[in-house]
Formats: structure tokens, C-alpha cells, sequence
């Protein structure tokens, strides 16, 4: 099951209570912030209390984007939603250290997908899934692939078409306002 997002003035919170720091005297605080400051060098991520499924906001803007879409006569698949810490670094990786072209620029935990917040899309044509942007398959003089892209915004997603430098055209996320880092910070190990 999806592990809510909270507010951030409640992540600020939790995270406070967690960390147990009660200012009572000087020695105290200093050596409260000096632990506070080496839990927040290490950066590591609780992969346990990761997500492990696509957030039930997107899943569902995900299925009102693919009927939107068969109105105006473009069938698209999913082809990808959550994903893994590992599945995200083996993505990472291609291009990379593994054979393929690059298709991210992010690693795991560094991505959307690694909190379910993110899907990718591709047009389907008679059954096969295409990855071509220019293919104008309801012969309207449009790209179907941006018309979806268009559909996909009017829900609330954002477009990696629309993005500076890297252009992901498969990629649509929410993001519920939440930064990668924050979202990192929300799901940090704290001893």
C-alpha cells in the first residue's frame, strides 16, 4: 500500500519528534545538533518504507488518461508506472555501464517512479507499442503522442516533453508539489 505523503509542516514535525532533540541545556543541544548533522551526511534511504506501488491519485488520473485518449481515437498502453530502487539504477545504467542509450538521468531514489508518482506512456497500434512522437494516427494533422501529452496536463500531469535539456517524452508525473529531495528526506532512515 502507498505510504501517504504528508504535509511538509508535518514532515518537519515528525522528523523533530523523531530525532528526540529537547534543548534542556547547552551540552545537551550541541550534542544533539552535532548527531542531528551526521544522520543528515549520511543520506541513506529506508528502501523498506518506500513506496511499493503507483499512488491511488495517479493510478487513477493514468486510466482517465488512456479512456480521454480512445475518444479522440489514439490508443495508448502504460508502460510503466512504479518502480523500484533497482529497476531505476538498471535504467541509470543503460547507455551507461550497460549496453543501449541513455533513457534517464536519474538514479534510484532520484526519480518519481521510485514513489509512485509517475507513469510512462507509448501509442499502441494494432496491438504493438510505437514510440514514435511524429505518428499521426487519427489523421487530424496533430502528433498523437502530444495530443496525449496536452490530455495528460489538463489532468494535473506533468509532461517530460515539456522539461529543458533532457527531453522524456514517455514521462508524466505528479509530483503533489514535493521535490525529489524532500521526497528523499521524507522517506530517510533515522536511527
Amino acid at each position: 500500500m502507498f505510504k501517504q505523503i504528508m504535509p511538509l509542516s508535518m514532515m518537519f514535525f515528525s522528523l523533530w519528534a523523531a530525532s528526540g532533540i529537547l534543548f534542556t541545556d547547552a551540552g545537551t543541544a550541541a550534542s544533539d545538533d552535532k548527531e542531528k548533522e551526521e544522520r543528515e551526511e549520511q543520506e541513506v534511504l529506508d528502501f523498506d518504507e518506500l513506496p511499493e506501488e503507483i499512488h491511488p491519485e495517479v493510478e487513477e488520473k493514468a486510466e482517465t488518461l488512456v479512456e480521454k485518449a480512445k475518444e479522440e481515437d489514439i490508443d495508448i498502453k502504460i508502460t510503466d508506472d512504479f518502480r523500484s530502487i533497482k529497476e531505476q539504477d538498471g535504467l541509470f545504467n543503460k547507455g551507461r555501464t550497460f549496453p543501449g542509450q541513455i533513457v534517464t538521468n536519474a538514479k534510484g531514489g532520484e526519480s518519481y517512479h521510485n514513489y509512485g508518482l509517475a507513469i510512462d506512456y507509448a501509442l499502441e497500434v494494432d496491438g504493438k507499442v510505437i514510440w514514435d512522437v511524429g505518428y499521426d494516427g487519427n489523421d487530424n494533422g496533430a502528433s498523437d503522442w502530444f495530443e496525449v501529452a496536452d490530455i495528460a496536463k489538463d489532468l494535473g500531469f506533468e509532461w517530460g516533453g515539456d522539461w529543458d535539456g533532457f527531453k522524456d517524452y514517455p514521462h508524466l508525473e505528479m509530483n503533489f508539489d514535493y521535490s525529489i529531495r524532500e521526497l528523499q528526506k521524507e522517506y530517510r532512515d533515522l536511527p
